[in-house]
Order: structure tokens, then sequence, then C-alpha cells
């Protein structure tokens, strides 16, 4: 894997590694039990730089290249899904303000953000929108100069912790996105806990009691909240999170490599047994394919290539399908000890549950790849 990154791309690898390894993977569990990210943990992301690499070097941020940004999300998904999950929804609220923002509200908060003074959170779901964002019920008025936002909104990843919220609400003109900040008065949030998985990522509801907003906080225009800032950010979203997955398969096989090298039962190692190496031997396959569908989307991406949208969809599905499958195969392994809070294993489960569902389920994307595969390989005249 490492000859197919540049010098820079792989010298970054070994430093996410070496900081995941010493900062997020030790304490992973306890976060996972304790069902909270604590903030000294953001802040170490923060004073790294790591929450801000992907803004442009204008506004403070490291401006990396998608390839990069990809291996960083993919050592955090290794170490901890959670803390991965942190750094997806913060990325996207910064790629749709870099985006589609005005020079007044790039100049305001992409420079907050790549220094992770304020973290970023995306408010689109609610408790009947989900995949369908275009559905949301959250409503926007105008009064005079500001806009007044009423809602409820659910599952918002690090919702309890986030200072920033990009919200999709519907106004007069459609789907539209724009800025609420935390101390904005009608605004609280509500943790959720005990999810199947991330259960450190402070997910919550976010409500909105009669929130004022001043207008020039309105991203892009009224109407493109969905079609044009939400899709930017989601794309975005799907990267980090295909990445995220390579992670978890790396660490499924890393945990079942080691155990299975150290288990014994009926007189051998686990590992000799031919139904064990089966199953190592599909994560092992799985891990490569996944990484290099990854490695594909993120160099599409950085090209501005048209096709980096239908690779970056490939290789968020087949890498979480495929998390799925390793992570349920290294509690397999683990036996009645990967069912315990004992072993990582049973964290990284849960985690690929939720891999399958965020950021467009795998039926979504099946839906999806069946279209792309039509237009590019139809029925053609001259067969």
């Amino acid at each position: 894997m490492t000859g197919a990154l540049t010098a820079r791309q792989a010298q970054s690898r070994k430093e996410f590694r070496a900081f995941a390894d010493r900062h997020i993977a030790p304490h992973a569990d306890a976060h996972h039990r304790a069902q909270r990210t604590p903030p000294e943990t953001i802040r170490l992301l923060a004073e790294g730089g790591l929450l801000g690499l992907p803004v442009a070097e204008e506004y403070g941020g490291g401006g990396c290249d998608a390839v990069t940004l990809g291996l960083l999300a993919g050592e955090l998904g290794r170490a901890c899904s959670s803390l991965r999950s942190l750094l997806t929804v913060h990325t996207m609220v910064a790629h749709a303000i870099a985006r589609w923002g005005s020079h007044s509200q790039k100049e305001t908060w992409l420079p907050r953000l790549a220094r992770g003074e304020h973290i970023g959170a995306l408010a689109v779901s609610e408790p009947g929108a989900g995949s369908d964002a275009a559905s949301v019920t959250t409503r926007l008025t105008r009064e005079d100069d500001d806009w007044v936002v009423d809602g409820h909104k659910k599952w918002i990843t690090y919702g309890e912790s986030a200072d920033l919220f990009l919200v999709v609400g519907r106004s007069p003109e459609g789907p539209t996105a724009l800025l609420v900040e935390r101390d904005t008065p009608g605004l609280r949030t509500e943790l959720i806990e005990d999810m199947i998985g991330i259960r450190a990522s402070m997910t919550a509801h976010v409500y909105f009691d009669g929130c004022r907003v001043p207008a020039a906080n309105v991203l892009a225009r009224p109407g493109l909240g969905v079609s044009h800032v939400v899709g930017a950010a989601l794309d975005l979203g799907r990267y980090t999170v295909g990445w995220g997955c390579v992670g978890i398969l790396d660490a499924s096989l890393e945990a079942s490599v080691d155990y299975a090298a150290t288990r014994e039962q009926f007189g051998s190692l686990i590992k000799d047994h031919q139904l064990v190496r089966r199953l190592i031997s599909n994560m092992y396959t799985d891990a490569h394919a996944a990484r290099l569908l990854c490695l594909e989307a993120g160099r599409l991406r950085d090209e501005r290539h048209p096709g980096a949208l239908a690779a970056t969809s490939t290789a968020k599905y087949f890498a979480a399908t495929a998390a799925g499958r390793a992570a349920a195969d290294a509690v397999q392994i683990h036996g009645a000890n990967g069912c315990s809070s004992d072993y990582p294993v049973q964290r990284l489960l849960g985690d690929s549950r939720v891999m399958e569902i965020i950021e467009g389920s795998a039926q979504l994307h099946q839906v999806g790849l069946a279209e792309y595969a039509f237009q590019e390989r139809g029925p053609r005249s001259d067969r």
C-alpha cells in the first residue's frame, strides 16, 4: 500500500498512525463505555492541526489533498470510529462553507473551524427524515432581516458538543441551509445514549424553538440547501466514512490475527484451524480491496474527475459492507470473549453496523451504483 502513496502522503500516514496509537486507541474502549468524548481528546486533535487539515491554508488550515485526508480518517477509524465521526462532521461543515459560503462567512468561520476553536456539526436528519433530506420539516420563516428556526433534529453526530450547526430546514423557497451558533436563544440539545455503535460520538437531539438567525448566515441561497450545500457535504462525508471503514477492517484484522496466534483450543492454536484461516484471509483481502477503492476515489477527487462521485460511492459501499463482515468474523474468532467489553471487537461490530447506515445506507448506494452501471455500461447500438 505504501508504494501507492507519494513520499509525503506515506510520511503523513505514519504520523497519523503514531498519533492514533498514542492518544486515541488506548482510550477508545473507555470512551465507548462512558459514551462520551472528553474535551481534552478533541483538544488534542485541534492542537495537532488535524481538524483543520483539509481547510485551505489561507484560512489557517493544512490545505491537504483528498488522499491525505482519507489516510487520517483511516487511522482514526482504526483507533476509534467515534473520533473519526468527529473528523467527518467537522470537515463536512467546513467544506460546505468553503464551497458555498460568502466571503464574510469564510472569513468568519473557516479559521475557527481550522483551529478547532469551534466544532461543526451537520444538522439534517429528523425523526421523520433521514436519507430523504429534502423531506425535512424544520421550519424556516423570514422575519425582517432574520430567519426564525423551529424544529427538531435527531441523530446529530457530536450535536451535544458542537459550537456551530449547519442546519437544513424548509423555507418558502424550498430546502435551505443556514449556520446556527450554539448560544442562539431557543437552541438546546439532548444526548442520545445507548446506541449500538459510535457510542462516544455525543450524538444528540437538537431542538430549535424560535431561534433567530441573521439572514447573512444562509449558505448559497434559499432553496439550494439539499441540491447544492448538503449534496457537497455528504459526498465528502461518504469519502471519509469509507476510509474510516478501512480503519475498522484493519482493526478487525489486527485483533483477529493477534488473538488467533495466542488462543489455544483442542491442543493447538486456533490460527491453525482452516476455517479460522478462511475468515482471516477474507478480512485481509477485503482490507486491501477497500483501501485501493478509497485511494482511487481520493485521486479522482484530487483531479476533480467527473467519475469521483461514482468512485466515492463505490468505495463507501464496499468498505462499509466489508467492515461489517470483518467485525462480525472478528467476534466469531474471539468466541465468547468477543461478546464482552474486555475486547475491542465488540465495539468494532457495533461501529460497523452504523457505517452501513450513515452517509447513505448500503441499500441507497446499491440503487445509485446500479444507475451508474446502466449509464456507463448500458446497451449499445453497435452490439
